[in-house]
């Protein structure tokens, strides 16, 4: 028996924060697999940003949400490994995916981006979760925007959001 095939390069979306929400999508523009993560500290953010990577398999992308110290931890390895990465804030991706009326408090966007990034893991058959946390829906809906903008999807698709 051969080894499995080689997984085509994918994007890695990361909601960032000491406890950051990572989400991976393919090249067919699917949500691969999504989960919360605690590093803790800084310290052990920097440590364990390789491993993460690596252990994700191949990666043409990486999309971050926000900026500062930690943003520049997950840039600097990206950096290393000659990924392209997109740096976005909430507001810009919020305003790509959720009407204007679903954003009238931060509280109501939570909300609405739960049951967005539920659709979004039913629509690429990912494995339900038995609770999504925050930070992981927004990864989720942070990586959809990504594959938006790279140009792997050209729009939302219907099963996830009619338009």
């Amino acid at each position: 028996m051969g080894s499995p095939p080689e997984r085509a390069p994918g994007l890695l979306a990361v909601d960032l924060g000491l406890r950051s929400g990572l989400a991976l999508y393919g090249p067919d523009g699917r949500l691969v697999e999504y989960h919360s993560r605690n590093f803790g500290n800084r310290a052990r953010l920097k440590r364990a940003v390789p491993s993460v990577l690596t252990g994700l398999g191949p990666l043409a992308w990486l999309v971050l949400e926000g900026g500062g110290p930690v943003a520049d931890i997950w840039e600097r390895e990206a950096s290393r490994r000659a990924l392209q990465v997109l740096r976005v804030s909430a507001e810009d991706w919020r305003e790509a995916l959720l009407y204007a009326r679903e954003q009238r408090s931060g509280a109501q966007a939570k909300d609405v981006a739960d049951g967005l990034a539920r659709r979004v893991i039913d629509w690429s058959r990912a494995p339900r979760p038995t609770s999504l946390r925050h930070d992981a829906a927004e990864a989720i809906l942070l990586g959809l925007w990504g594959v938006l903008e790279v140009g792997w999807l050209t729009h939302v698709p219907p099963e996830v959001r009619a338009r």
